[in-house]
């Protein structure tokens, strides 16, 4: 599947969904805090890796294939899984790419922060896009092999 941005997406969300997302999101960032005033700095910071929105998100495209599949007049529940899937296994991609970002801005920040930003940007857009084409073609060869 090759990356793009579609807006198409933004036309099939229903407002509250929106809601839930943000909702969803506010409470995740409100538990970090929470965890960071009681635990400290330093466990907090772990929790800033979790996406704040990929629950209602991954929960949002199930529903959304589900019903797309269902209008069609089929059943749609194991396509919405799925989607999900396909989107939980983007975000583990993002966040390696995330986690390379860290190291970079963590090596180079006392340096130049702009230039950490940078060059921590650059690192997080390149290990991510080899993540995934990793993944594509370690995908693509053992499914040839599998039907050998």
């Amino acid at each position: 599947m090759p990356v793009k941005l579609s807006s198409s997406a933004l036309k099939q969300t229903r407002w509250y969904e929106y809601g839930i997302r943000f909702l969803l999101g506010g409470l995740a960032t409100v538990f970090t805090g929470l965890v960071s005033a009681h635990l400290g700095v330093a466990v907090g910071g772990l929790f800033l890796a979790l996406p704040a929105i990929f629950c209602a998100s991954a929960t949002l495209i199930e529903s959304h294939e589900r019903r797309a599949k269902e209008k069609a007049g089929l059943a749609g529940r194991r396509r919405g899984q799925q989607a999900a899937a396909l989107d939980a296994a983007g975000a583990g991609l993002g966040s390696i790419g995330l986690a390379a970002f860290a190291v970079t801005f963590y090596a180079l920040v006392t340096a130049s922060v702009i230039g950490a930003f940078a060059a921590a940007i650059l690192v997080w857009a390149a290990v991510s896009v080899a993540a995934w084409w990793l993944r594509r073609k370690l995908r693509i060869t053992s499914r040839t092999q599998s039907k050998r």
